[in-house]
């Protein structure tokens, strides 16, 4: 095409630079599911009503209200009538500036098409959005008068035009014409209703916002000027009312714009919804943040170990029970609706999975140890890159679905596809502010609302309210926040994804735009630049933790206190040889008889306790500590238990005659063997439960006389991934692939436009293969590789499929011919048998 209007939108497309094209597909990826073959089936793609609706629903308000406009003009109207349309009579200076933007997205997601002297709306969007009886326009008007007197008699047309005053016409087209200029003509639209009676105004003024339908009491009959006798026949003998039914009348678009002043919307939204900041201090902000980061790793670590040794069954349903449920908040000292997002987010981040085992159960995964062992701040991003695309939503738990049936944690039917872009969007609004500033949620609520007025339909907007609900509670929850204020180790996270402008060429001009595209055309982040993110945000977090502690303060009441963070080795042991008795900025360890018998179980010996507390402990170790330790590895292993069913061993014969005189144990079936050893009916695991219960301190024996060190053992499932998030759409496409599709799109556009001279008497349809004899295509070949042209090529791969090429032969020999694939845009080695023909081209693309 040289400098001519584009007739369709595949010229329009070819006329386009790379960049653009490249823009396009990052606007809408799912064009390249797969690639297409050319720029002719890229134009069909764009246009398909599946396609056109998600492109539709990731436009802003302002965009959107842009494309219902041109949706009720003329198709191929000037850009003039456009803003007409979207300005009214009066002047606006937002709208005028922020138009051209608007033009432009559309156009550079290959909405728009043409000029601006012939803007054309793809036809499907323009079936989507323009006015039918059916489906409404968002903009209240209704159809053109062309379309409302479609069917109409060419008498009833001619009696039309004299009562509006108009002369008559030879041809019913003529006459529509002739009445559509009057409505849209304000000085005699203004005379002509200047003149109608009381009440016929107010009844246009009912229909001109829309709906432009309305009902009579009476059925329509055709009347004249001479013969109306109320308001509404007066409007229908001048057309300004037309019939839509028995008992309905319909407002004309043209007539509808001049009762509007010509706006085609009551309200133009042509800026986005104002967030107001408030103001707090960054470093409060960012302290606050972080000690909450801190608690969402303490937390996950928490869950992780006391589903160490093997968490709750797996419901048949799918997700934990309720009573599971109820014990995680117990664990975390959280409430449930909290318990079932540390839940959905230790899933999400793939640190908790089900084993996959007969009797399913969740455990943690061999990657939570690649996990735990990583610094807190390396922990947090993890999870923090996790909660941001994951489509799981904790805050369905408890709800119902669309069965009655109540949602789990960890179950089925909690992902929302809305749930990423809602998290990262409102992140973007708070990194937007200035340092420090929240936002009221109402406002983002507005503000997310006009960024996608279209998503998921009106049906949706209650999911979307309650997304946003969540976020922000969330985000605070896991320190990406601060007192509703984003904290600076989160914008790491956030600015290589928010919204930059791009540069792209006009496809009728040579001169360079710079427009903000929407969000949907921000380009894909790849995993290096995410790891180089977490890494940043990794590092801002760092100064703003705790560093671990290598010791705790013993208390003279059987506490140990730990100020802050434990490291991973002493919190271990701590964690044995005490038990928590609260969590808070400071951890209070109790040591009781259980918990050091614990201990001793686990192998360590008295003095190993002894040293261990002395080395750790920045006070002395208490006495009354001392003497536990020293009290329970006394009685510690005195009795031993053993397989017999089970047998009991003692050296102290005065105390296995005490424990047979005792009647708890009555219920063990104890009997003396020997002076030192009674027999027992009961098994060794409830022998040393029963025992431990009336205040023994026994120990296992394994078969060869030796103490069993009794640790529970950690359970892991196999290897699994993270669970992937069920998005409605493709993913946006990085840089590379881009580049990549462009070029064969491009290749495969010169090799199906290329003009090829005929090698036939009887040449095969345009676009199909060209058919030459074995002797022909092998002296082309040869001709071509002595003078360097390109020759346009049919070839059938080992699969059979068939597909036409344009290359460079280099050398033929050996059955095969070396050549440059323009299609593919590198060196190629074809067979000569699968070539069905080839052709020279009568402009050397080379």
């Amino acid at each position: 095409m040289t400098g001519s209007a584009p007739r369709t939108l595949a010229e329009d497309l070819r006329a386009r630079g790379d960049e653009a094209l490249a823009t396009l597909l990052r606007a809408r990826p799912d064009l390249l599911s797969p690639v297409p073959n050319d720029l002719t089936q890229l134009a069909t793609r764009a246009a398909t009503r599946a396609s056109v609706v998600r492109a539709l629903e990731r436009l802003d308000r302002f965009t959107l209200q842009t494309a219902e406009a041109l949706a009720v003009m003329p198709d191929g109207g000037a850009y003039s009538v456009l803003r007409a349309l979207m300005t009214g009579d009066a002047a606006d200076k937002a709208t005028d500036a922020a138009l051209p933007h608007a033009v432009e997205s559309l156009r550079a997601q290959g909405l728009v098409w043409g000029g601006e002297d012939r803007l054309r709306l793809v036809r499907t969007a323009r079936d989507l959005l323009a006015p039918s009886a059916s489906v409404p326009s968002p903009t209240g008007l209704g159809p053109s008068v062309a379309e409302a007197t479609s069917g109409m008699s060419p008498a009833r047309l001619q009696e039309i035009l004299a009562d509006a005053g108009l002369p008559a016409t030879h041809d019913p087209m003529s006459a529509v014409a002739a009445l559509a200029d009057l409505f849209s003509d304000r000085k005699r639209m203004k005379k002509l209703l200047a003149t109608a009676p009381d009440g016929a105004t107010g009844a246009l003024g009912k229909l001109a916002w829309g709906p432009p339908y309305g009902e009579v009491g009476d059925a329509i009959a055709p009347v004249r000027a001479a013969t109306a006798t109320t308001p509404v026949q007066w409007l229908l003998a001048r057309g300004l009312l037309l019939p839509a039914g028995q008992h309905n009348v319909v407002l004309p678009r043209e007539a509808a714009l001049h009762l509007r002043a010509g706006r085609a919307h009551r309200t133009v939204e042509p800026a986005p919804p104002a967030v107001t900041p408030v103001e707090h201090s960054p470093q409060a902000v960012d302290g606050t943040a972080a000690g909450q980061a801190f608690n969402a790793v303490r937390t996950v670590e928490e869950l992780l170990k006391a589903w160490e040794t093997g968490g709750p069954p797996v419901m048949r349903a799918g997700g934990v029970s309720v009573r599971d449920l109820k014990r995680v908040a117990t664990t975390l000292d959280v409430s449930e609706t909290m318990a079932a997002f540390w839940l959905e987010l230790t899933y999400a981040a793939g640190l908790l999975a089900s084993d996959g085992e007969l009797d399913e159960a969740y455990a943690p995964t061999p990657a939570s140890d690649d996990w735990l062992r990583l610094p807190a701040q390396d922990r947090w991003t993890v999870l923090a890159v996790a909660w941001l695309s994951a489509t799981r939503v904790a805050g369905l738990v408890g709800s119902r679905d669309s069965k009655g049936r109540a949602l789990s944690a960890l179950g089925p039917e909690l992902d929302r596809s809305l749930a990423p872009e809602v998290r990262r969007r409102v992140l973007e609004l708070l990194a937007a502010l200035p340092e420090g500033a929240s936002a009221a949620p109402a406002e983002l609520l507005d503000r997310l609302r006009w960024d996608r007025p279209l998503r998921g339909g009106a049906g949706t907007d209650a999911l979307r309210a309650e997304l946003l609900r969540w976020t922000v509670t969330e985000a605070e929850l896991l320190g990406l926040t601060g007192r509703g204020a984003l904290a600076g180790h989160a914008r790491a996270l956030v600015e290589p994804t928010r919204t930059v402008p791009r540069r792209r060429t006009s496809a009728n001009a040579n001169t360079n735009v710079n427009v903000d595209v929407n969000a949907a055309t921000n380009a894909a982040i790849t995993p290096a630049e995410a790891a180089a993110a977490a890494a940043a945000a990794a590092s801002r977090l760092a100064p703003l933790l705790p560093e671990p502690l290598n010791h705790v303060l013993l208390q003279a009441d059987l506490t140990a206190v730990a100020p802050g963070p434990l490291e991973a080795p002493l919190a271990e042991m701590i964690g044995v040889l005490a038990d928590i008795e609260s969590k808070g900025g400071a951890t209070v360890y109790r040591f009781t008889p259980e918990s050091v018998r614990r201990a001793l179980d686990a192998g360590r010996t008295a003095a190993d306790l002894h040293a261990f507390l002395a080395e750790h402990s920045r006070t002395s170790v208490p006495q009354p500590l001392s003497y536990l330790i020293d009290d329970v590895a006394r009685r510690h292993g005195r009795l031993r238990v053993g397989a017999a069913s089970a047998y009991l061993r003692c050296d102290d014969d005065a105390l296995l005659s005490e424990l047979l005189a005792d009647r708890r144990a009555s219920g063990l079936g104890l009997r003396r063997l020997a002076p030192t050893v009674l027999a027992a009916q009961s098994a060794p695991e409830t022998l040393l439960e029963r025992l431990r219960a009336m205040g023994f301190a026994p120990a296992a024996e394994s078969a060869d006389g030796d103490v069993v060190i009794t640790r529970a053992d950690a359970v892991r499932t196999p290897r699994r991934a993270a669970p992937t998030p069920v998005t409605d759409g493709p993913p946006v496409p990085d840089g590379t692939l881009l580049g990549a599709a462009v070029k064969a799109i491009r290749a495969g556009d010169r090799a199906s436009t290329a003009v090829h001279r005929e090698s036939v008497p009887a040449p095969a349809a345009r676009g199909g293969l060209p058919r030459t004899a074995a002797a022909e295509t092998l002296a082309t070949m040869q001709a071509a590789v002595l003078t360097g042209d390109s020759l346009w090529i049919g070839y059938v791969n080992a699969d059979g499929a068939a597909s036409q090429r344009v290359i460079g032969p280099v050398r033929v020999e050996g059955g095969f011919v070396t050549a440059y694939d323009h299609t593919a845009d590198e060196v190629r080695t074809f067979a000569l048998h699968r070539i069905t023909g080839v052709s020279e081209l009568a402009d050397d693309p080379a």
